[in-house]
């Protein structure tokens, strides 16, 4: 008897088509594209401002939600390289550049165009002047730590966070990139009028310098890469996901803003909690009274 016959086959692992490794990249370039629309998009809401109208600007609008579609697109493109198996070195140097473009420049270039350059305060101008070179130092100190925080992420194999989690989870170090660009455009989005308060400009500058500070440190985030579309949910987690959604289709710009504030405190939080549980167990255990008797 022939034991070709009777020994199975092995099984062979089919390589992917040459089209599949298109796929990731169409949706990388579309991430790039939708980050050369908002610089865009900014640069015509200024032209809008500097001619005088100073009410809810589209182009601001536009460049916010542009941003929004890019922080969803640029979860898909690792997403789907993975489930078809066309990871590359070229995707990855591919995504890195377009990240830097679409959420270092652009929101870099928004938040100052839009809390920075239309400040009104006529009795002031030199303080106008410090303000103004406070923002082009605070947006390019943003678009540098998103560049640094892409080039750790590039060259680290396994980075370990400051606070380390339970090690079945996975976790970012330092905030992402992709979420700091979110919490700026949620900020346009919801009041797309350029900035007019010095005080409110003030904030927003010290709020730019939190979150490139945040985006090079050490803490920990949490990560949604280990969430599987294929494996089977339960009823609450369906029910969560489509309430979220319901939410944002209902109510986009309040809901928005809160889910990138919530991301952007949960680093801050978890770091807080691993400080007060260190805390707590450096402390020696108080000794109970002694009860005298007679």
């Amino acid at each position: 008897m022939d034991s070709s016959l009777s020994a199975p086959s092995p099984q062979v692992q089919k390589r992917p088509r040459r089209a599949a490794y298109a796929l990731p990249s169409l949706f990388t370039s579309g991430n790039i594209f939708l980050g050369f629309l908002a610089i865009l998009q900014a640069f015509e809401g200024a032209i809008q401002a500097k001619g005088g109208d100073f009410s809810s600007n589209p182009h601001f609008t536009i460049a916010a939600k542009a941003l929004g579609f890019a922080v969803f697109f640029d979860g898909l493109d690792g997403r789907i390289a993975r489930m078809t198996n066309t990871t590359s070195a070229f995707g990855r140097e591919l995504d890195s550049l377009a990240d830097v473009i679409t959420f270092g420049i652009a929101p870099a270039v928004l938040a100052f165009v839009w809390g920075v350059q239309f400040v009104y305060l006529p009795d002031e101008p030199g303080l106008i002047s410090h303000l103004r070179n406070a923002g082009y130092s605070l947006a390019f100190f943003y678009l540098l730590c998103g560049a640094v925080r892409l080039a750790r992420f590039n060259v680290q194999t396994n980075p370990m966070p400051k606070n380390p989690g339970r090690p079945d989870r996975k976790y970012f170090v330092g905030l992402p990139i992709p979420a700091g660009a979110g919490f700026i455009a949620a900020m346009v989005f919801i009041d797309s009028e350029p900035v007019r308060s010095m005080a409110f400009s003030v904030t927003w500058l010290v709020l730019l310098g939190i979150i490139s500070l945040l985006m090079v440190s050490n803490w920990r985030y949490p990560s949604f890469k280990q969430i599987s579309v294929s494996r089977p949910r339960t009823p609450l987690i369906v029910l969560l996901v489509g309430g979220i959604g319901f939410l944002i289709w209902a109510w986009a710009q309040p809901v928005l803003l809160a889910l990138a504030s919530a991301y952007l405190l949960s680093g801050i939080l978890i770091r807080l909690g691993g400080i007060i549980r260190r805390y707590r167990k450096s402390r020696p255990p108080t000794p109970l009274p002694e009860h005298q008797i007679g």
